[in-house]
């Protein structure tokens, strides 16, 4: 059985930072790590359709840039992705099912300024199904130095 370390990546400074310490906690914790960006049709989107608009796209294409952008665009061997549609916070909770750990960002993208912590950081870390880790703004808290990622 495979062991994996599950990361909610939204874009944002702080999960790209949850996507460095998955790569740095794979020799301790797990075999693999699993990116995970969710979507999920706005239910306004049904009433007045956006012509051209694809969140599952969209969806890929965030995932995609934020795995360059936390790797210098050479994401490590061990590490995968994947959207999957739904609600970001429900999607991560059914994902730790079936992992070691999950990390998330402190505040992503759509939170209010100011906050420790987002809605989605909250809610995983009070009912995720495995042991979490939240990772804060990188100017404020980063990984140890002295290992390499990748």
């Amino acid at each position: 059985m495979e062991h994996r370390i599950v990361v909610g990546v939204d874009g944002s400074p702080s999960s790209l930072l949850a996507l460095q310490w998955a790569a740095r906690l794979v020799p301790t914790v797990a075999d693999s790590v699993t990116a995970v960006a969710a979507w999920q049709v706005p239910f306004t989107y049904y009433e007045f359709p956006v012509s051209g608009w694809d969140p599952k796209s969209v969806a890929r294409t965030i995932l995609s840039k934020a795995l360059d952008e936390a790797f210098d665009s050479e994401p490590p061997p061990f590490v995968s992705a994947e959207t999957r549609q739904g609600p970001a916070a429900g999607v991560l909770m059914e994902e730790s099912r079936n992992a070691e750990m999950l990390i998330v960002g402190s505040r992503g993208h759509g939170g209010f300024v100011g906050l420790l912590l987002g809605s989605v950081s909250s809610a995983v870390a009070e009912h995720a199904s495995c042991a979490v880790l939240i990772a804060h703004e990188p100017e404020k808290h980063s990984p140890p130095s002295g290992s390499s990622i990748g």
